[in-house]
């Protein structure tokens, strides 16, 4: 039986993805870390004590044990113990520790104070596509300890703990796999408002999707993207009108409901070409194209090369073809494609 295809993990699975390896903070009393700005998204859990995070300047946010959280990527962060502390670098004291849960031993005192243990990873893009799902993304996300998105990750943080502590068989792949379920979990967060921490509803393309609108647009856009959809039947089909829904969609995703479709198409069928060795023709009908030639031109228009060296490039500069902010138009074609009857 085929899986239901959602518009989350129709995206996550055409994304090149890698995870950073686990790592674990162990610390007590009064102490401090400030880590520079960086190009991965952080996600990591409080096990144990409680912290106080901050990112790209923003109030700090309280975090106990047995929550959750994700930092953006190319957001500086701060997290600590004592607001009054001075920071130290954190890249120099993971740099500095031979163990992957680094231990804070100076900032240990009498034995009441509190010992705080926070276990994380990191997840990096390596293609440009990266802008679809991050773009709405806020600074940081707070999965807190009694909402269903934390009840679900919560048997695993002793995983976590326990691949932290020790090298075992397996240890490379079982980082990964728990990384990305606690990434996956808190987009769900992000997209179902659990805590953004600054109370502002969630923009762009995540936000979209929490949209009971646009949201069932974007799944029907995501289950059937070969059909040959106008925007008068998109709105039909999620009980708008044609005008309140492509102003609706292009308010939410940044574009206009077709030019998406069409750039999803395009993505989900250089996935195909990579990954399978069915031929153009064949990819091109598959998402709704009624020639080769209509495929080889749109997919040119968007990458600037044909799907033939699309195949054939390596990865790196394949990806490198996708607009640095991917389904978002250039401001000639956006005007264009708004003002196009469908």
């Amino acid at each position: 039986m085929k899986s239901p295809v959602d518009p989350m993990s129709d995206v996550l699975a055409s994304l090149n993805v890698r995870t950073g390896s686990l790592s674990g903070l162990e610390a007590w009393g009064s102490w401090a870390l400030r880590f520079g700005v960086h190009e991965h998204i952080k996600i990591g859990a409080v096990l144990d004590g409680s912290c106080w995070l901050s990112a790209d300047g923003a109030e700090p946010v309280r975090f106990e044990a047995g929550d959750c959280f994700l930092v953006a990527a190319c957001e500086s962060f701060a997290v600590s113990g004592d607001l009054n502390k001075p920071y130290r670098s954190g890249e120099e004291v993971y740099r500095a520790s031979a163990s992957r849960i680094v231990r804070l031993e100076e900032t240990r005192g009498s034995a009441d104070q509190e010992r705080t243990l926070i276990v994380g990873g990191s997840v990096d893009f390596l293609d440009a596509t990266v802008a679809l799902l991050l773009g709405g993304l806020p600074p940081m996300v707070a999965i807190r300890a009694g909402t269903a998105q934390a009840k679900a990750i919560q048997p695993l943080l002793r995983v976590f703990l326990d691949e932290v502590s020790a090298v075992r068989l397996g240890t490379s792949v079982m980082s990964e796999r728990l990384t990305e379920i606690l990434f996956i979990q808190a987009l769900r967060a992000a997209v179902a408002g659990v805590d953004s921490t600054d109370g502002s509803a969630l923009p762009g393309w995540l936000g979209a999707l929490g949209d009971p609108c646009i949201g069932r647009a974007l799944l029907l856009m995501h289950q059937q993207a070969g059909r040959p959809w106008t925007v008068a039947a998109l709105g039909a089909q999620v009980g708008m009108s044609r005008t309140s829904f492509a102003a609706r969609f292009k308010e939410l995703v940044g574009l206009p409901p077709l030019d998406y479709l069409q750039r999803w198409r395009i993505l989900a069928a250089g996935r195909e070409l990579r990954r399978t060795e069915r031929t153009v023709a064949s990819v091109a009908a598959t998402w709704g194209y009624s020639s080769e030639s209509a495929f080889s031109t749109a997919f040119k228009r968007i990458t600037g090369i044909s799907p033939a060296q699309y195949r054939s490039a390596p990865l790196a500069a394949a990806a490198a073809t996708w607009p640095m902010v991917p389904f978002r138009l250039s401001a000639a074609l956006d005007e264009r494609a708004s003002t196009a009857d469908a």
